[in-house]
């Protein structure tokens, strides 16, 4: 199975260039953040040729959250149970009955002195309590998506530009750095343990693709059953590069 995460930063917006991707047929699933549309206008008609099941949690203008999948998508749940959140961020599912994905636009917080910030921690500690049964589980378990958290310095082009961010303040990375730190395992890096290459690339700027000035914010995380079965995972650059792109990559991860 080959699936891919993606911030399309608005399915209306670059819904051409994901038709693309949908076409390929090069991805079995794909799990999609960012959609900022309601589920009311989300264009379903457009994707009816591909073949994909559709599992979609949407928001207006912001947020919003999509499984696509040629395997069946079962026992679907949207949001973290148990935490109340207007905001549209999960939507978790068991893929042809065998595999579990969670698929998660995490908050962004803008820097460490927002209001947002302490939204930021506190939806991640929400989230710690509930994957935590998830990483003995003989279930197999992948949390994807957008974290909007470099997890190191090397997964940022120039940590100095990013001084008092949310996407690199110590108390969010030592959330998620509590999860690797568990037994979680973030598949791209386990298998590029020397690289330095980003999933996320700004529009300002000259050609910040080609000079590598970007940003680690996207990531497969396995629990101990789930990490047996990966094969490979790579950036996916094809998004960013299109007509009209993505702010992102897609990031793959292949399993057996």
């Amino acid at each position: 199975m080959k699936i891919l995460t993606l911030n399309i930063n608005s399915i209306r917006a670059h819904v051409t260039s994901f038709m693309d991707i949908l076409r390929s047929g090069e991805y079995d699933t794909i799990l999609v953040q960012e959609l900022k549309v309601e589920n009311a206008n989300f264009p379903f008609m457009l994707f009816d040729e591909f073949g994909y099941n559709i599992k979609i949690f949407g928001q207006k203008s912001w947020n919003g959250v999509a499984i696509f999948s040629k395997y069946s998508i079962e026992d679907v749940t949207f949001g973290i149970p148990n935490y109340p959140d207007v905001n549209s961020r999960v939507i978790e599912c068991v893929l042809d009955g065998r595999i579990r994905v969670i698929n998660t636009y995490m908050p962004n917080g803008d820097n460490i002195e927002s209001p947002k910030f302490a939204y930021k921690l506190e939806w991640m500690n929400a989230f710690t309590k509930h994957i935590a049964p998830y990483l003995n589980s003989p279930e197999a378990v992948i949390i994807a998506g957008d974290f909007n958290v470099a997890i190191t310095d090397r997964d940022i082009w120039n940590p100095k530009n990013y001084i008092g961010s949310s996407i690199s303040a110590p108390a969010a990375r030592e959330i998620m750095q509590t999860w690797l730190d568990s037994g979680w395992m973030d598949a791209w890096r386990k298998l590029h343990p020397d690289a330095q290459d980003y999933t996320w690339y700004g529009y300002r700027g000259r050609d910040t693709v080609g000079n590598k000035q970007g940003l680690r914010l996207d990531y497969f995380l396995c629990n101990k059953t789930a990490a047996k079965m990966v094969k490979n995972c790579e950036i996916d650059l094809c998004p960013r590069t299109a007509d009209k792109p993505t702010d992102h990559c897609g990031l793959m991860l292949e399993l057996d």
